[in-house]
């Protein structure tokens, strides 16, 4: 390996996936001056970014001598594009290696999946959403790609929410709590239904009926129904906005967004979708996002949201959408 490289095990999966998304684009679009301009900018961001460039460009170059399963499927996909654009440029007959490396990517980081599920009781995949009944005649609804432990004992009834996004309605016990516990936050119950949601930010805990007991590093608040509440991975507790039948509406594959990221909503669109969403535009993706999106047809509801929003979507493959700039 030479000086100042990095071993792949070193680098970040999401700069794996971004590096080959970022071959797939600069494939398809060889003239585009303002996707150069802008994958330009994500290889300088980071050592890890431009490290991933390299390690996927030696992927593509691998491709045709070790193809995965399948790969004919990738390749027959891949033809009529090519066949259109010819003209394009040398390196087109390229895009079904691009295809094939991004495939490979994908089928690499799914050994967290493997991991997350030695960890788990209950995991649910892309769109998937399940009921579970516990043994003390709760249930637990787990949202797409969500993941769940549950330890009871003579004493306290324990969830440990891994992944993702889980409703719970409790039957009551006045001798064991209730407590649903991830990194950053603990709900106790004795009763009730209440959502609790997972991601990068912290954890989201909102109230559908009853009473929930909300503690952070940084302190503690009880929810009444309608309320919500916002802890953040520092442990600090931020009371949020709640908008009438609003909790936990992903059971009915709905989605509610009032005044947040677009990137926000298409995290959620993301869950429901087979495959690869790449927002190419940081400032589009910060843009303020309003609306009910229905989840049944996830990508009619990521071609809504780039259509409020001025953008537009390309299908490159059935597993890969690209948002971006009209």
């Amino acid at each position: 390996m030479k000086d100042g490289m990095k071993a792949r095990s070193d680098i970040p999966s999401r700069a794996i996936e971004e590096a080959a998304e970022w071959s797939v684009l600069l494939m398809d679009e060889p003239g585009d001056l303002d996707l150069r301009r802008r994958f330009e900018a994500w290889r300088r961001r980071s050592t890890e970014n431009a490290a991933a460039w390299v390690d996927i460009q030696q992927t593509i170059d691998l491709a045709d001598e070790a193809l995965p399963d399948h790969a004919h499927e990738w390749r027959a996909m891949a033809a009529p594009r090519r066949q259109r654009r010819a003209k394009a440029g040398r390196r087109r007959w390229l895009m079904p290696a691009a295809v094939v490396a991004l495939a490979a990517v994908i089928g690499w980081s799914v050994l967290p999946g493997a991991l997350l599920r030695l960890q788990a009781d209950h995991v649910t995949a892309t769109a998937e959403l399940r009921t579970i009944g516990l043994l003390d005649g709760s249930t637990v609804t787990l949202g797409p790609d969500s993941a769940i432990s549950v330890t009871f004992s003579p004493r306290e009834r324990q969830v440990r929410l891994i992944k993702g996004e889980a409703f719970f309605e409790v039957a009551a016990d006045r001798n064991r709590p209730f407590k649903v516990a991830t990194p950053w936050a603990q709900a106790s119950v004795l009763g009730t239904r209440f959502e609790v949601c997972l991601d990068d930010a912290g954890t989201k805990v909102a109230v559908e009926e009853g009473h929930v007991l909300v503690e952070g590093t940084h302190g503690r608040e009880t929810l009444d129904p309608g309320q919500a509440i916002e802890v953040a991975t520092t442990g600090t507790l931020q009371r949020v906005n709640l908008e009438a039948g609003s909790v936990a509406m992903w059971r009915q594959r709905l989605v509610y967004l009032k005044n947040r990221p677009m990137a926000e909503a298409v995290n959620e669109i993301r869950r429901y979708f087979p495959g690869r969403i790449v927002v190419t535009d940081d400032a589009l993706a910060e843009q303020p996002t309003t609306g009910v999106f229905n989840l049944n047809d996830p990508e009619a509801a990521l071609r809504g949201l780039a259509q409020a929003h001025g953008a537009r979507v390309r299908r490159i493959s059935p597993w890969l959408l690209v948002v971006s700039g009209s």
